[in-house]
């Protein structure tokens, strides 16, 4: 059976823990529905366009917001397709987390939603590739371009076997032992080396890596971007990637790396609830449901720090007992409170 090869480091640790208490702090964020649902369309977008872009996808992310919104942009066929192919991956998620084992079905229809419509030959979409492939990029040598390799996968021959014994063990009780961020680490990793296709072997070792996250329940709300850090700096993440051959199969380097890009992701999400004035709930506080007027009124409160009843009855356009009755739910939720009496009065969030 397939078992992977790494030692927790003292920076894998240090990780793992800051990890951990950044997603405990976004767990218990009081977050709104309209809150969460940006926080989950701008993940996908950035995580299609980033995942995309890698690969050397020329749209840029308001191009890539306009396909998920259905409208038209100026692109050849084959960068369009690839990214509409990513997003309705990415939307899949739910749907492959819901079979029992992650099997050789599973994995071809994950290539398949990715890849078909952009290769070729379209009947390389969802099988495994029938030729040898090379990693490899076109340099200079002073008289003109050549290929140069940077990496030359398992035999063509080899790799059903390979992909055999890796799902094997990600379906097994050893695996389900292995902490769900560095479960990804070596699924990530794994089909990247194995690189089972003819193309999109790359964006099949992501999108696998989210489906883990979300399959394990630790991004279960589907918040983080973590393909933006590594098309920030591709540099580095094609670095890591080498580093297990240099280890002579040895993934440490890589997770270290792995969890340096879910914590730069919990992190920026920190940041973003917290710029929305947002604070963390008691574990065992329950999400509000909200109408579109009191939604109104925390947006407005949160851009202004407080506002007066006054002020509510100008903004909504209804009057004094109607604004006590949308804000009633607020106060009782524990998400605003009332400062003082009388004209003086004024509602902010409530710290908790």
């Amino acid at each position: 059976m397939f078992k992977p090869k790494y030692t927790i480091t003292e920076k894998i640790l240090d990780n793992i823990a800051q990890i951990t208490a950044g997603r405990e702090v976004i767990e218990r964020a009081r977050l709104i529905p309209k809150w969460e649902l940006k926080l989950q369309k701008e993940a996908r977008i950035h995580n299609a366009h980033s995942s995309t872009s890698i690969e050397g996808n020329k749209l840029n992310m308001e191009e890539v917001k306009a396909l998920s919104e259905g409208k038209e942009v100026v692109a050849t066929q084959k960068d369009k397709k690839e990214v509409i192919n990513y997003l309705k991956a990415i939307d899949s998620i739910p749907e492959y987390a819901n079979k029992k084992t992650v099997n050789k079905q599973l994995f071809f229809k994950i290539h398949k939603t990715i890849a078909e419509g952009t290769l070729k030959d379209n009947k390389n979409a969802g099988v495994f590739r029938k030729q040898q492939v090379i990693v490899g990029k076109r340099v200079f040598d002073g008289t003109g371009f050549k290929q140069a390799v940077e990496y030359m996968p398992p035999d063509t021959k080899d790799v059903p076997q390979l992909v055999e014994k890796f799902l094997d063990w990600l379906n097994s009780d050893k695996a389900k032992k292995v902490n769900p961020v560095l479960l990804a680490g070596i699924v990530h990793y794994e089909v990247a080396r194995i690189h089972p296709f003819i193309d999109g072997n790359g964006r099949t070792a992501r999108l696998m890596a989210a489906l883990i996250l979300y399959k394990s329940g630790f991004d279960h709300r589907r918040f983080f971007a973590i393909d933006d850090y590594y098309n920030e700096d591709r540099p580095s993440y094609y670095d890591a990637l080498k580093t297990v051959q240099k280890a002579k199969g040895d993934i440490t380097e890589w997770l270290e790396y792995f969890t340096d890009g879910v914590l730069f992701s919990i992190n920026r999400i920190k940041e973003t609830i917290s710029r929305l004035g947002i604070s963390t709930a008691k574990k065992d506080a329950e999400q509000v449901e909200l109408t579109p007027k009191q939604v109104k009124i925390l947006e407005r409160v949160k851009e202004k720090g407080k506002i007066t009843n006054r002020e509510l009855q100008v903004m909504l356009g209804v009057s004094r007992q109607a604004v006590l009755k949308e804000i009633s739910k607020l106060v009782d939720a524990g998400l605003i409170e009332l400062v003082g009496r009388g004209r003086n009065a004024y509602y902010r969030f409530k710290d908790l």
